[in-house]
């Protein structure tokens, strides 16, 4: 990654404060750690001579051997300090030093055989180094640090075994992964690139599940520290997993199964993964979809903690559906194209007929008006009024009249005796209040209740003479020709 850009990722997802608490046993190399960081990370970009001069004097000491140099937890600077690594890209940075768990081997936690006294800023009163040190490592942990840095060592930078670190080292990981904040694992070490070390971290990543780098702290350069931010940004929480889909598929119901489907593998990845690094090329969804190829995440944006996917359909879903929404099937793009043509003459026919068929379902009558190329103009003619003369201009249109007219029928199956009959009533009550759809399934003399009806109604829709259509015609066009709105009807 580059620099630049690692260290905005870093100001995005720290909002521009960076507070590293450098927590472990003690006897890790946690001062000689913060001073190196310092040194190569902060100082040099500290703009102000001063407030570089001050930071310069507030390094913490470090040496070599047993003996436990920090005896309380310090601010490094004592306060946060401004720092500009690059253009656009500022940082406030601060250090804390942590006094660090008690491994056996170490020296300085008592005093003339009773247990060392030291102060914390958290306390006006001396308290014993031990308490001392669970005290700062739990506060540096909840309530100052941003990132964590969980030192540890193989044991060569000091003469004290690496068995005697696990205990505390455990503690320490444990009460990191606790309070939820983005942390790494520096394991310090002589000669990192070995194979026992190489070996030890990844031991060290796969037990604790972190990010581990092994280095020389005494020995660390500017790219080792790049190397730890690069493994931070790792470990903080993925905030959003976002799809990108072809905008056709953006246009069916949540409740679709496509979409489901996409629902369901995202969901099931998100369940997989917490952190920025838990996420890997490996991890493959739509593994055995039917309707999408199977991908990885197509990128990961760092400082906003968003990972994205680009889902991509298989070749012949588009046509499946486009045939299942619109009820029609549809193979390739000729047919696509002819159907869209044969909608378009639908649509405009049924735009004419839109309005007339509210009004038919609000009053049970609806009129359609005829639009102009419909009119039909006859040759003008000459007429004669008095002493006057004049042009006749004669012109008409069709227009479509739609009468909503409920179709009456009765079913009267004969059943048997009363009994059986009152049965069967009882029976279709209770249906239609269960199931008021289901009941038109019933089964009534070996046709369902909806055949029954449905023949009678139809029946009856066809009996109407072509006579008497002719005369509702007729009557029709002289009550609106002629305005007269008397209707007298007599049916025999």
């Amino acid at each position: 990654m580059e620099k630049y850009q690692l260290y905005e990722d870093i100001q995005t997802r720290t909002n521009g404060d960076i507070y590293v608490g450098v927590v472990g046993p003690v006897r890790v190399g946690k001062s000689t750690f913060i001073s190196q960081f310092m040194q190569k990370l902060v100082i040099p970009n500290i703009e102000n001579k001063n407030v570089r001069d001050r930071a310069i004097d507030e390094l913490p000491q470090s040496a070599d051997g047993k003996t436990v140099m920090t005896t309380q937890p310090k601010f490094v600077p004592n306060e946060a300090v401004k720092i500009s690594v690059a253009e656009n890209v500022n940082l406030k940075v601060r250090m804390i030093d942590c006094v660090g768990y008690l491994v056996s081997g170490a020296m300085g936690a008592t005093e003339n055989d009773k247990p060392r006294l030291v102060k914390t800023p958290w306390s006006e009163e001396e308290m014993p180094f031990e308490e001392a040190a669970e005290l700062g490592t739990k506060k540096v942990i909840e309530e100052h640090s941003t990132i964590g840095i969980v030192l540890t060592t193989d044991g060569s930078v000091t003469d004290i075994e690496r068995a005697n670190y696990i205990q505390a080292e455990e503690r320490v990981v444990a009460e990191m992964k606790a309070c939820g904040k983005p942390f790494v694992m520096v394991l310090n070490c002589k000669n990192p690139n070995s194979n026992d070390n190489k070996k030890l971290a990844q031991s060290l990543s796969e037990k604790y599940q972190a990010q581990v780098v092994a280095m020389n702290v005494a020995e660390m350069k500017e790219s080792d520290v790049d190397k730890i931010f690069e493994k931070v940004l790792l470990e903080f929480p993925i905030k959003s997993v976002k799809v990108n889909m072809p905008k056709w598929l953006q246009a069916l119901s949540y409740s679709n199964p496509i979409i489901t489907e996409i629902i369901r593998e995202i969901k099931g990845f998100g369940s997989k993964v917490r952190k920025i690094g838990d996420a890997s090329k490996e991890t493959i969804v739509f593994t055995e979809s039917e309707c999408f190829d199977p991908i990885t995440f197509s990128n990961i944006e760092m400082g906003e903690g968003v990972i994205r996917f680009n889902v991509v359909p298989k070749e012949n879903l588009f046509y499946k559906v486009l045939s299942d929404e619109c009820g029609f099937v549809i193979n390739d793009d000729f047919e696509l194209v002819s159907y869209i043509k044969n909608l378009a003459v639908a649509k405009i026919e049924y735009d004419k007929l839109k309005g007339a068929l509210d009004e038919v379902e609000q009053t049970g009558y609806g009129i359609v008006i005829p639009n102009k190329d419909e009119y039909t103009l006859e040759s003008p003619e000459v007429i004669k009024q008095g002493s006057k003369y004049g042009v006749k201009i004669k012109a008409s249109a069709p227009s479509l009249h739609i009468i909503k007219v409920d179709v009456e029928t009765e079913v009267t199956p004969l059943v048997g005796n009363e009994m059986q009959s009152q049965d069967l009533v009882n029976y279709l009550t209770e249906k239609f209040e269960s199931d008021p759809q289901g009941i038109w399934e019933t089964n009534l003399l070996g046709k369902s209740l909806y055949s029954l009806v449905d023949d009678n109604i139809s029946a009856k829709i066809v009996m109407m003479p072509v006579d008497a259509q002719r005369k509702m015609k007729k009557t029709l066009k002289r009550i609106i020709n002629e305005g007269k709105g008397g209707v007298l009807c007599i049916l025999l």
